[in-house]
């Protein structure tokens, strides 16, 4: 192994120790209790199997594992539609492989894409924990042998693996949907958004170019946090192998369904190769997610979900983990909006498979953990092939069909991961560095500050943004008014950018993992609402913003700025219209950004 992976592991297994022992203990009682059917009355098993059809005497009669369907099917979603099919197919696979299949519930899925902008947005991140209490009521039945859980996007995957480690005495798998075929091309769409921002084109030539990149089923094919996700699963070793980035409609991704199914009765404990979900779910498991994270160049949103999701399965890691991995980690990909390239050209050059393949030579990735595939990440290295209708591993490719998209370590795009921790007298912070052009890393200039975004864009228009500036947008954080991404700004100051200003957002909301070019200072922890320091900024206050050096400072005397009176704006509008009223209580007991931001775990 890499020494600094190494020591950053045996760390992470030090600090967790007070949590993963507990947490281990209460999942193997539950394992040693045995296949959770056996528990149940007479009374209780009427209820599960009454309208499970055929394979009702199955269901009934304890014969064969029963597999749990938890879903976050909707049709107005487009990486989630395809879902609609996947419950026929699993319970057609299990039946054939002697088990059953039961859709246990559903969990909500919402769609960043089409709330971005708009209030529904500060109910995105929350909408993480709901899914994983909405998984939670669908496993307590506690009539399931395995898990197959099905999603996909932005809030949805770090939900249901904090439910699946929650429920860590029961097998998981998480089956995917893949992308949408390429459409319009992204840096194509993203010039459109720019035109229109900056009023060089009109509303009907920019829905045109949203609709052609935004065109059918699957994942948006950009590398944004829903492709992150996927990525995720398989270095986690939670997908079947290169399960994550074929297309709906394909014939392999049914096969890869049916697949999974039949691996999800293998590792049930009645099965050849009971694999708990506890024990894939281990420090290095997470780990070698924070590797992927910064080997491929994911979204900053992963910065709070993989610590929430690591909480759940009693796992301690931190932004300076994944600082110190970032550190030894060269970035491998070029993928939008770190590149011109989408998931679709990625996976053609050679994706997943290759990249674990050159990072396990490298000794960057555990070898040695438990998958749902079986034991040791090298399996990862294997892509799968449609043969007579089922599938097939074989080995994949050890050389990159497209160096412009994806390199090996020894030419990597840069030496360092593509995420830097920020830490200064306003308090931490997180940047996307893959995308930012080095030249604009560093930034220092008077701020201007907004408490809203619409204030932002409107300041744009008034040609407030034609100098350096250092726009700060605070009240933005998970106390205050839920953490909603700002992606929408993401044109206005991107057009300040390309005018030759030098410009870097600071703020203690998110950026949507599709954000890109410009030096953007997030998830800045503690938030304005929870006292932090970032609240006794003033406008022209200069700040330094430095992704090379980690730094996030004021420049301001340091008497001076902890002497003043922090802002108190009022938050009110927040609190009433589209929901957010019923997330009072969320927002009340939310942990900080670097915490996870999380109400559950």
């Amino acid at each position: 192994m890499q020494s600094t992976i190494q020591s950053v592991t045996a760390r992470i297994i030090e600090r967790s120790a007070p949590l993963r022992g507990p947490y281990l203990d209460r999942v193997a009682r539950a394992v040693e209790a045995g296949p959770a059917r056996a528990h149940l009355s007479c009374g209780n098993m009427a209820h599960v199997a009454a309208a499970a059809g055929p394979d009702k005497p199955a269901v009934a009669g304890e014969r064969g594992g029963n597999i749990g369907i938890v879903t976050a099917y909707n049709d107005m979603l487009s990486a989630h539609q395809p879902f609609e099919r996947f419950p026929a197919i699993i319970k057609e696979a299990a039946r054939a492989a002697g088990g059953t299949a039961q859709v246990a519930g559903g969990v909500p899925a919402m769609c960043d894409g089409v709330t971005q902008g708009q209030p529904g947005m500060e109910l995105s991140l929350f909408s993480r924990d709901v899914i994983a209490l909405a998984a939670g009521v669908a496993l307590s039945h506690n009539c399931f042998d395995a898990a197959a859980y099905l999603g996909v996007c932005d809030k949805i995957v770090p939900g249901l693996v904090m439910a699946a480690a929650t429920f860590g005495h029961i097998p998981a798998i998480f089956v995917p949907a893949g992308p949408m075929t390429s459409g319009l091309p992204n840096d194509e769409k993203s010039k459109v958004r720019q035109q229109f921002a900056s009023g060089e084109v009109g509303r009907d030539t920019l829905l045109r170019a949203e609709m052609a990149s935004y065109h059918g089923p699957g994942t948006c094919t950009f590398y944004g946090t829903a492709n992150t996700n996927q990525m995720l699963m398989e270095f986690m070793g939670l997908h079947l192998p290169g399960a994550s980035f074929v297309n709906p409609g394909d014939p392999l991704r049914d096969a890869l369904t049916r697949a999974a199914t039949r691996r999800a009765l293998e590792i049930t404990a009645s099965g050849d190769e009971f694999t708990p979900t506890a024990e894939v779910l281990d420090e290095k498991a997470f780990v070698n997610g924070m590797v992927g994270l910064m080997a491929t160049g994911g979204s900053t949103n992963l910065l709070l979900h993989l610590v929430a999701m690591a909480r759940a399965a009693g796992v301690a890691i931190d932004w300076h983990d994944m600082a110190e991995i970032s550190s030894v980690t060269p970035l491998m990909a070029r993928v939008y909006p770190n590149g011109l390239a989408d998931v679709n050209h990625f996976h053609a050059a050679g994706g997943l498979q290759y990249m674990i393949r050159e990072l396990l030579e490298a000794g960057l990735l555990h070898e040695d953990v438990r998958t749902v595939a079986g034991p040791g990440l090298s399996r990862y290295t294997r892509e799968p092939k449609l043969r007579d209708g089922e599938v097939a591993w074989e080995d994949g490719p050890a050389e990159s069909g497209a160096e412009g998209i994806l390199r090996p370590l020894s030419n990597a795009f840069q030496p360092t991961g593509g995420l830097s921790v920020l830490d200064g007298n306003m308090g931490r912070a997180v940047m996307k560095v893959s995308a930012v052009k080095p030249e604009r890393r560093v930034v220092e200039a008077p701020c201007l500050i907004f408490h809203d975004q619409e204030s932002v864009k409107q300041a744009f228009r008034d040609g407030a943004f034609n100098r350096d500036v250092v726009v700060v947008v605070r009240f933005q954080g998970p106390k205050a008014n839920g953490m909603p991404e700002l992606h929408s700004l993401t044109p206005p100051l991107g057009v300040a950018l390309d005018r030759g200003h030098a410009i870097a957002l600071v703020t203690d909301g998110r950026m949507s993992g599709a954000s890109g070019k410009v030096p953007s200072a997030i998830h800045v922890s503690p938030e304005a609402a929870d006292g932090g320091p970032i609240a006794r900024l003033r406008d022209g206050d200069v700040v330094r913003v430095d992704a090379e050096a980690g730094t996030l400072e004021a420049l301001v005397d340091a008497a001076e700025f902890a002497a003043r009176a922090p802002a108190a704006p009022d938050l009110s509008g927040n609190a009433h219209g589209i929901g957010r009223e019923m997330f009072a209580a969320f927002r009340d007991v939310v942990g900080r950004a670097e915490t996870g931001a999380a109400v559950v775990v």
